[in-house]
């Protein structure tokens, strides 16, 4: 396989393709809650992007902002040019927005405290952007709903979690407001109530509705997520119906947080505890069961409106999210991937389900035509924390709002991610272990080499986001996405390695693998140079050398090569004995554990600048150079060359010559080729015989990060 330079075949990598008569959706823009802010507003505060709504024209969406108290609008008359139309403040904390003729319904929590909660249904003027009404809702809202002639609302009153263990009962209870629609909008003078006391067996004195739906017959569905429990509200605000969501019980699935990834557990009797809901149908509804205080069975289940499981996805989404690489292995004590947002449409007579991972970041798509047997797909990249999912099937559109902002770290800001449906292969994603048995858990990929004796076979290394488990992939990039066919770990002694922050790795020339590891002294996780067997047995370790640890740093090793004999290893940035802009290019003679290195000259920028990761070709050594800065922040991401023949290595402890450097290529056009924001870790290269050059992205295991990992080639010039 070799793909031509200007990239045209990124779209080649990628998923498993569905039926040919299913249109896929792809990415096609990204829209940071930053760029509503008013000039001079301070860009560093939080934002989020929460729950959506889009006008029924279909040409803006507007999103809940709650760190902000604002609702956020945007303008995509033009789809892949998202415009900012600017914030509306609304007088408290915005939960969720609804949208009819011009006007939009926004749920306001404005409590002051658990005990004594308050809200109200804000009414807003889009065309002026100001509040021309407001009712008092007599509570803290959390869901608003739109029918032909009302509006439902769901009044949680929601617990403290920080009080006792978090659980219920916590007073006062929740209930479901109604309120008719007129022609200038609610009448708030004739909301009713509809009580839920009684009805849940767990805490049935305190209902805490979660999330709610109107169907086209005015019924109302309800989740009470924590009661474990779902109502039915007729069209004349009667109960109607109301029943357990019960539990599941679940195999093959990851259960312990002690960085691994290990689908071989098993839960049994887990509540559901769905939040939100969607009317699929006349007679079945789907609900996510992101769980809550006592369960939470990772995945979405189809009901039929009388109570019966029609449907439930079993550990099938945890899996395929796991199978992308976007499971979030902090949270398998918890709610593993964490359903929380679903959402329901038709695009050209095709029923559609969109379920969401808040913790994965990642959206399912589903094939629902027949709800006792959802298809998968495709899975879609939906930037950090989606909560809110829009669909506009008369644009061929989806969109995502993602409520996590991590810009006062220096992370990715939240985001709203648009789609759009069309014939063709699906972009993302580039890598996949799908089909594999039992299923092989992977991310945080930092290191890449090629296999010298299989052409189109890379081996690739994790880092210390799976700390216990530290591991080499196989993966076949013939397949579109490239697959990850096997898993070896790293032991010690006959047990799994400890202590290893694997960022680099080169085949030995024996069938094995000379592995670097980049160390971190504050962590007790030394600086290594291993050589390990095929079958992952550390054969030989090399520690730092002792002209090297007293400057010794946290940023350690990131690459290795293997030239000749001897092992070159790219330090990430400057330790105590650099010159300021410098780090070091170290090489190892593993025959007599003799040590040297060279200088390297680093670009300046904003945030750090250093290396991540190295391997020859032909007579060059080839680096990965990159900043620490992400999304639109961005600016350096590049692969530069020295020449061999310029790599002349001084013994440590003294000068060492400074090498001069060429750039070979800006990576940064070939991240946005995806549409999301710019991805900070471009961590791992290989260069085949042919000079094709394979690149890929670090996710950082799914903590605090998006989850995407990208995998690309292009030729050298």
């Amino acid at each position: 396989m070799h793909l031509p330079a200007t990239l045209t075949a990124v779209c080649a990598l990628v998923a498993a393709a569905p039926a040919l008569a299913d249109p896929v959706f792809n990415r096609i823009a990204s829209f940071a809650t930053t760029a509503n802010m008013a000039e001079g507003e301070d860009r560093m505060r939080e934002t989020s992007a929460e729950i959506m709504a889009v006008t029924e024209d279909g040409m803006r969406l507007i999103y809940s902002d709650s760190p902000l108290g604002v609702i956020g609008m945007i303008d995509i008359a033009d789809p892949r040019a998202p415009k900012p139309l600017g914030n509306i403040d609304v007088d408290g904390e915005p939960t969720t927005a609804v949208i009819r003729k011009g006007m939009a319904f926004v749920g306001v929590n404005t409590s002051e405290s658990f005990t004594d909660p308050s809200g109200a249904l804000r009414s807003i003027d889009l065309a002026e952007g100001r509040i021309v009404d407001s009712c008092d809702l007599g509570g803290q809202p959390d869901s608003v709903a739109i029918g032909s002639d009302m509006i439902a609302v769901a009044i949680e009153n929601e617990r403290d979690e920080d009080l006792g263990d978090g659980g219920l009962p916590q007073m006062p209870a929740g209930f479901v407001a109604l309120l008719p629609l007129t022609d200038a909008g609610v009448d708030c003078a004739a909301m009713t109530r509809v009580d839920l006391t009684g009805l849940a067996e767990i805490a049935p004195e305190d209902p805490e509705p979660e999330f709610l739906d109107i169907n086209d017959a005015g019924e109302i569905v309800v989740t009470l997520q924590e009661n474990n429990h779902i109502v039915v509200i007729g069209a004349d605000g009667a109960i109607a119906s109301h029943f357990s969501a019960g539990s599941v019980d679940l195999d093959g699935i990851d259960v312990a947080e002690e960085g691994a990834l290990d689908f071989t557990g098993q839960l049994r009797d887990v509540p559901r505890e769905p939040d939100a809901v969607k009317w699929l149908d006349a007679d079945h509804f789907v609900t996510a069961n992101e769980g809550d205080w006592n369960g939470g069975s990772r995945g979405f289940t189809v009901f039929a409106r009388d109570g019966g499981v029609v449907f439930d996805s079993g550990n099938g989404f945890d899996r395929a999210v796991a199978a992308i690489g976007h499971y979030p292995e902090h949270r398998s004590e918890n709610k593993g991937a964490e359903p929380e947002a679903v959402t329901v449409a038709t695009f050209d007579g095709q029923r559609l389900l969109f379920v969401a991972s808040e913790r994965g970041s990642v959206v399912g798509v589903y094939d629902a035509t027949d709800p006792a047997q959802p298809r998968l797909l495709q899975m879609l990249p939906s930037g950090i924390g989606p909560e809110g999912l829009v669909a506009i099937p008369a644009r061929n559109l989806f969109a995502t709002a993602n409520e996590t902002d991590l810009g006062e770290d220096g992370g990715a800001r939240a985001h709203v991610m648009i789609f759009e449906r069309a014939e063709g292969q699906a972009a993302y994603p580039t890598v996949t272990s799908e089909g594999s048995d039992p299923l092989i858990g992977w991310g945080a990929l930092s290191g890449l080499a090629m296999d010298p004796a299989q052409p189109g076979t890379l081996f690739a290394v994790s880092d210390s986001a799976y700390h216990t488990q530290p591991a080499i992939f196989t993966i076949d990039a013939t397949q579109t996405p490239a697959r990850i066919t096997a898993k070896t770990v790293l032991t010690r002694d006959g047990a799994p390695a400890a202590a290893i922050d694997l960022e680099g790795i080169a085949p030995d020339g024996q069938g094995g693998f000379w592995l670097a590891s980049e160390g971190n002294a504050d962590k007790d996780v030394p600086h290594l140079v291993l050589q390990v067997g095929a079958d992952g047995a550390i054969l030989r370790e090399f520690d730092l050398p002792e002209a090297l640890v007293a400057h010794r740093k946290r940023f350690g090793f990131e690459g290795i090569a293997l030239h000749e004999g001897k092992l070159w290893i790219a330090v990430q940035r400057e330790w105590g004995d650099d010159p300021a802009g410098q780090t070091k290019l170290l090489q190892l003679d593993p025959a007599t554990g003799e040590w040297s290195g060279v200088r390297y000259p680093l670009e300046s920028g904003e945030g750090w600048v250093g290396l991540s990761e190295l391997t020859v070709h032909g007579d060059h050594l080839y680096l990965i150079e990159r900043d620490n800065l992400i999304g639109d922040a961005a600016v350096l991401k590049t692969v530069t060359r020295v020449a061999m023949a310029d790599l002349q290595p001084a013994p440590l402890g003294g000068d060492l010559p400074l090498v001069a450097k060429e750039v070979v290529r800006d990576l940064i056009p070939d991240l946005r080729r995806w549409k999301g924001y710019v991805q900070d870790k471009v961590e791992g290269m290989a260069i085949s015989d042919g000079g094709q050059v394979w690149i890929v992205t670090d996710n950082d295991g799914v903590d605090d990060a998006s989850g995407e990992t990208f995998l690309w080639s292009f030729d050298l010039p």
